[in-house]
């Protein structure tokens, strides 16, 4: 097995409209952004694509700045319930490190989404 930290806030892809191809909306923008982080990320840690097979995914979502240190340190490492969706995250990953479709993966396992002091993406993939 082989860890991967990829150190970027995770971010749901958004839901695109045929008009964003000449009509950026912002969220396109900070999507594209996102894009262009994670891969400089993926880059310096030689992670180009993903594997048919993942075994875990952490996404660890930052805190917010206005939460007191109190709460902050209650809520470090608990469970994420909230949007953005799982699901959502794992698809915007899966279409950055997949630029050919991600239709080779056929399975994926442990799945999770926590409170973080900083955001990050943690990958574990067979070796």
């Amino acid at each position: 097995m082989q860890t991967y930290l990829i150190m970027v806030n995770p971010m749901p892809k958004p839901r695109m409209t045929r008009s964003d191809k000449w009509n950026k909306r912002p969220i396109v923008n900070h999507w594209n952004a996102y894009k262009d982080l994670v891969r400089l990320e993926c880059n310096k840690i030689q992670l180009q694509t993903l594997p048919d097979e993942i075994i875990s995914e952490t996404f660890i979502i930052q805190m917010p700045g206005s939460w007191t240190e109190k709460k902050k340190k209650e809520m470090n490492e608990k469970p994420h319930q909230q949007e953005p969706d799982i699901d959502n995250i794992e698809k915007g990953i899966f279409d950055i490190l997949c630029p050919d479709g991600d239709s080779h993966i056929w399975k994926t396992g442990i799945r999770q989404k926590i409170w973080g002091r900083t955001g990050a993406i943690i990958l574990t993939l067979p070796q």
